[in-house]
């Protein structure tokens, strides 16, 4: 090489790192990570360390969360599509939402209290109205929408056999995403079938259940039918993860370990109580 061409070389090499910053060059490929929001209820919710193992779908799905994925949890226990939108909250999310993020909303349990004025919805007026605004304004700010129906209560009739609790509520959520065109993911159906076929005893392991003396949290024991222990939580959102990854709702390699059986309930993270 003469000494002409190593002073060009030389000059090139430096340069280098200035292009590889412009606008445009390979360096500046990697996308902002997704953020996976969740508006929703106590079953989704997160709960401090004052209140473990108890824990909320939305809460546990970080386990399954792939580095460009991040969760946003933002369920409030005891709202309805109603009290969370009327207290401002969904607002609040939609200022945070950006372009390519995704929204689940995931209502109903507290839908049902018909007879409070601040959270009972009409599943055929009300309720599709509310879950209507979710919509509406994540698609406003390019995100994408994700309806979820309720998860199933821990409910078995005396031949042993998981019944449905919500009613109307989750075939008014299904008609509305095919009506608007939202994808759906059926958490309701998915946790009956699973609740059957884990029979009465043993699913008492995903749900709040223990005898007193069991948990600190819970001196005097807990049978919670509605409510998750860490266990429960991790594995029904496993079932809402699958259902993104399967129905592909999220840019590929967000998700991980949705196979791994051996995910401990310790992977979970329960902030310090306020």
């Amino acid at each position: 090489m003469t000494s002409h061409s190593r002073r060009r070389f030389a000059a090139a090499a430096a340069a280098l790192p200035l292009l590889a910053a412009l606008p445009g060059t390979r360096a500046e490929a990697a996308p902002r990570p997704t953020t996976l929001f969740v508006a929703g209820d106590s079953t989704a919710s997160v709960y401090a360390a004052d209140l473990a193992p108890r824990a909320g779908w939305g809460q546990a799905l970080p386990v399954f969360a792939a580095s460009r994925l991040t969760v946003d949890d933002r369920a409030l226990s005891g709202a309805s599509s109603k009290s969370f939108a009327d207290l401002g909250l969904l607002d609040a999310l939609l200022e945070d939402i950006r372009p390519g993020d995704r929204l689940l909303v995931s209502f109903g349990h507290n839908d049902e209290k018909t007879g409070d004025p601040a959270r009972g919805t009409d599943p055929y007026t009300t309720y599709q109205e509310y879950l209507g605004r979710y919509v509406e304004g994540a698609r406003r700010r390019r995100a994408l929408p994700v309806l979820v129906t309720p998860v199933e209560r821990r409910r078995f009739d005396a031949a042993g056999h998981a019944y449905a609790s919500h009613g109307l509520y989750p075939q008014a959520m299904r008609d509305l995403a095919s009506r608007e065109r939202v994808p759906l993911i059926d958490l309701q159906a998915l946790s009956l079938a699973r609740w059957e076929a884990l029979g009465a005893e043993a699913s008492k392991e995903y749900f709040l259940w223990s005898a007193a003396g069991e948990l600190p949290a819970y001196p005097d024991g807990v049978a919670d039918n509605t409510h998750f222990q860490a266990h429960g939580a991790i594995e029904v959102a496993r079932l809402v993860a699958r259902e993104l990854h399967d129905r592909r709702l999220l840019p590929p390699g967000s998700l991980r370990r949705l196979g791994d059986r051996h995910i401990a309930d310790a992977e979970l993270h329960w902030p310090p109580a306020a």
